[in-house]
């Protein structure tokens, strides 16, 4: 006989722990079946190891470039001890795993399951069959489902590149080795954060992207990125299309033949990393057995309420091909809950959804580009705000970047705002408040000084007065 609960998740991530959190609170039986580690990408493979790694980096980095920046201040960066740097890593993985997931799961007092699951039966009735690891089966059955199994990194079909071998984000922050030369193959978030993060760490590191840096955010971010990669020693090659890897047999280098503009050049590193994306994880789940649709990378077809084509089944996260961000998943998997418990009619808004890249210095964007408001036939008003115009950037003795703001020309309504800058983040969160008012309430709001977010003022009264004339506190 089947075992019953009120909800089963497939995986155990951000959204599948938001999910199980609520509808527990809410008084429901939750089951979560887990085939690998418990956690999902965000703690053991995403954000939380490689933003340690991406610290760490900083934190040399620093070391290296201080002299330069602070007069009377010395200092110097030694060669990596990677053994040490990635065990660091781990054990922190393992905390954090063990503190948040494991520790919470046993809190709520759900059950979990350690094995593979796919559906069965039929979409009058569907079940979930569970392999379990320790060779055990298991029919669950449940009042509703939810798959949250994430996404994982994506190659595609160049020649030899299988046959060669290549780092994909995950197998890269376990290197205990650091490479001498790297290749990285894109400019996405993910591309920039490791292309930086090994270039800080001392591999000679070279980018090759087919469009631009950041293709997806505003130009100047691209050309901002640009300079910094440059003046740190990463070189990037824009409009390259690699068509070929192999191995040199004497070397043992990778080599990348690649199109780009005027002809075919090969590239050669020790390792090739590949970031050109993700794939929804939905492989093996027998969704068409109970009628759910999937898209043409394998997301779940989901509405605005995140159900998917059958009424009892929904998913959240990564495998929707929604934003690729733990705080999505971690959004979806509440309001599924509350939409399958609480007769609730809760639908997902990305208006203010705000974006980050841990680069340094970092990217951080709330809202519209300057090219979605002119695609949505909005006429447009913006400004760009070098950050030489911002106090804390001055003290910091670092000035690259900037602060965009764009704006609706007959509202003055602020429509987006992206920045390039030490904690660009921080700025991004500022504006999720800030999206909706319009520029001459920012200006004239409280800002405190030397702050980085006081660059969002001093853009705001940029629409009215030429920054170059504004005192720095005033």
């Amino acid at each position: 006989m089947p075992t019953k609960y009120d909800l089963a998740i497939i995986g155990s991530g951000g959204g599948a722990f938001a999910a199980a959190i609520r509808a527990t609170t809410l008084g429901k039986s939750v089951v979560m079946i887990e085939r690998g580690t418990l956690g999902g990408t965000c703690v053991n493979t995403g954000c939380v190891p490689s933003k340690a790694l991406i610290a760490a980096a900083d934190a040399r980095h620093s070391a290296a470039d201080t002299a330069d920046r602070f007069p009377g201040i010395a200092t110097t960066a030694g060669p990596v001890d990677m053994p040490a740097l990635i065990a660091g890593k781990q054990a922190l993985v393992e905390s954090l795993r063990g503190e948040k997931y494991a520790d919470v799961a046993d809190s709520y007092g759900w059950a979990v399951r350690r094995g593979d699951a796919a559906f069965a039966g039929t979409p009058d009735a569907p079940v979930l069959q569970v392999a379990g690891d320790d060779g055990s089966t298991e029919t669950i059955e449940a009042g509703h489902y939810l798959v949250a199994t994430g996404s994982r990194p994506w190659a595609p079909p160049i020649d030899g590149l299988d046959q060669t071998g290549y780092l994909t984000s995950t197998t890269a922050m376990e290197l205990t080795e650091l490479p001498e030369s790297l290749l990285v193959l894109g400019g996405g978030y993910v591309a920039l954060e490791q292309a930086q993060l090994f270039a800080r760490l001392g591999s000679q590191v070279t980018v090759l992207v087919r469009s631009r840096l950041a293709s997806k955010e505003e130009p100047e971010v691209s050309r901002t990125l640009q300079e910094v990669f440059a003046d740190e020693g990463i070189r990037v090659v824009r409009r390259a299309l690699p068509t070929r890897v192999s191995r040199d047999a004497a070397t043992g280098q990778a080599v990348v033949t690649a199109d780009v503009a005027g002809g075919r050049e090969e590239f050669r590193a020790d390792q090739v990393l590949v970031a050109l994306g993700r794939r929804p994880a939905t492989d093996g789940l027998g969704l068409d057995r109970v009628g759910v649709k999937t898209g043409d990378l394998g997301e779940v077809v989901v509405s605005d309420r995140m159900q998917s084509s059958h009424p009892r089944i929904w998913a959240a996260g990564d495998v929707t091909g929604h934003p690729e961000f733990v705080y999505v998943a971690a959004h979806h998997g509440t309001l599924v809950a509350e939409n399958a418990f609480a007769d609730a009619d809760r639908a997902v808004d990305y208006a203010r959804l705000p974006r980050v890249t841990f680069t340094g210095p970092a990217i951080g964007a709330v809202g519209m580009t300057e090219k979605d408001v002119v695609a949505a036939g909005i006429r447009c008003d913006c400004r760009v705000l070098p950050l030489h115009h911002v106090p804390r950037a001055l003290v910091n003795r670092d000035t690259r970047g900037f602060v965009k703001i764009v704006v609706d020309a007959d509202t003055g309504k602020i429509l987006g705002i992206t920045a390039v800058a030490k904690d660009a983040g921080e700025l991004a969160a500022a504006g999720v408040h800030v999206l909706g008012k319009t520029v001459a309430e920012v200006a004239d709001a409280w800002a405190p000084y030397l702050t980085m977010a006081e660059g969002i003022r001093i853009a705001a009264k940029a629409f009215t007065t030429d920054p170059s004339l504004l005192s720095c506190c005033a």
